[in-house]
């Protein structure tokens, strides 16, 4: 079949590169590379609830929208699940998306005005980045975590240079770094927002379900839901699920369903989604305390205390969350590193460039509730071995 020689040809430098990717089904194996922090994925609670919501709405029988939400997908499932979500999440409204990757698009692609300025931390992750070179406003990253940094810059566009009458200035973080598996300083963050009048955005995709009394996130664990402008939450990992949300205000929320495009040309997702998605947070709120969140908790603290015993915490980026990273430069070194690790039977994946920088490749470790103990300290002794 014939085919544009230039695919070929980039395809030719992945390979030279050693960043080639390929699908892999690695079965077996011990599981600390998923986002399934909770294990609710597989939850059979979550399955039968879902399924109980479905029958109790008369939606068993549906496997599809049939539409987008402003035609005919709008089936009730949806309206249920956004009430409580924004109630979980302390929110005026919430507005589901059918992915973390679509809801980043078409809040940036759509919010910002041409003249406004975006300010994005350097380590936010690709949907995100995606979506503000979608966006007609001017777009800068600052130092990750560095707040003077950032202050430096919203003091320059503040000042309302080009002789533009109004500009607004969006700022927008991780809460969870989903690479380095660090912490944003959202308290400096919402301090620095709020006197410069900017508008602060949060990604919570690697927060909601780990921080939290309930799971809610790293915004509402430090209570500063109310000084954020929108919180990007994503079902994907935590939650088990699939799809996204973004709370924010009421007038966010209609805003969104007029002009972001994301959400508007699309099907949306079947009932069967939307029931899991809402099954899961019952379950996530009901459980109080919710045995899987304390769990991930305790396991993320065994694999701290073994990593000080072994000698080999400063190999690894500080991390309260469930993302725990040892930089690893090289494809070739890190890919055998991890092939080492599968070979133990612990299934542990490499970060490689162009997904992090050259020279910031990594083992990416995640940390589960269901990860027993002595499977932990198994793998840090194996950590303890192949990384010097």
């Amino acid at each position: 079949m014939r085919h544009p020689i230039n695919l070929e040809k980039r395809l030719e430098i992945r390979k030279e590169e050693n960043s080639f990717r390929t699908l892999q089904n690695l079965k077996g194996l011990r599981d600390f590379s998923s986002n399934d922090y909770l294990g609710f994925s597989n939850n059979q609670h979550i399955s039968e609830l879902s399924l109980t919501v479905l029958q109790e709405n008369g939606l068993s029988g549906y496997n599809g929208a049939s539409g987008s939400r402003l035609l005919t997908g709008n089936h009730q499932l949806y309206s249920m699940a956004e009430d409580y979500i924004k109630e979980f999440h302390g929110s005026e409204a919430a507005l589901i998306y059918n992915s973390g990757y679509d809801a980043n698009i078409g809040f940036f692609s759509s919010v910002p005005q041409r003249g406004d300025i975006i300010l994005y931390d350097e380590l936010v992750h690709a949907s995100i980045r995606e979506g503000i070179r979608l966006s007609h406003a001017r777009a800068f990253k600052f130092k990750h975590n560095d707040l003077q940094d950032l202050d430096s810059l919203l003091l320059k566009y503040n000042s309302k240079q080009d002789n533009l009458d109004q500009r607004y200035i969006y700022v927008v973080t991780e809460s969870v770094f989903s690479m380095d598996g660090d912490t944003a300083l959202l308290e400096g963050l919402t301090n620095i927002t709020d006197i410069q009048g900017a508008y602060l955005i949060v990604d919570e995709a690697h927060a909601t379900g780990v921080f939290g009394k309930k799971g809610q996130g790293l915004v509402q664990h430090l209570d500063l839901q109310k000084r954020v402008f929108a919180r990007i939450i994503t079902f994907g990992k935590a939650m088990g699920a699939h799809g996204a949300v973004i709370t924010g205000s009421k007038l966010l929320g209609d805003y969104l369903i007029n002009f972001s495009r994301s959400f508007i040309y699309t099907t949306a997702l079947p009932p069967h989604s939307v029931a899991t998605i809402l099954a899961s947070y019952m379950v996530l709120n009901r459980e109080f305390p919710c045995r899987d969140l304390i769990e991930l908790r305790s396991n993320i603290d065994l694999f701290k205390s073994q990593l000080e015993l072994l000698g080999i915490s400063s190999k690894f980026i500080e991390s309260d969350s469930a993302i725990q990273c040892s930089v690893i430069p090289g494809n070739g070194v890190v890919k055998q590193v991890a092939a080492q690790l599968q070979e133990k039977g612990f299934d542990v994946k490499p970060i490689l460039s162009p997904t992090v920088p050259p020279g910031k490749e990594r083992i990416r470790i995640c940390l589960h509730s269901f990860n027993t103990q002595n499977d932990i300290v198994a793998l840090v002794e194996q950590l303890a071995i192949f990384i010097k």
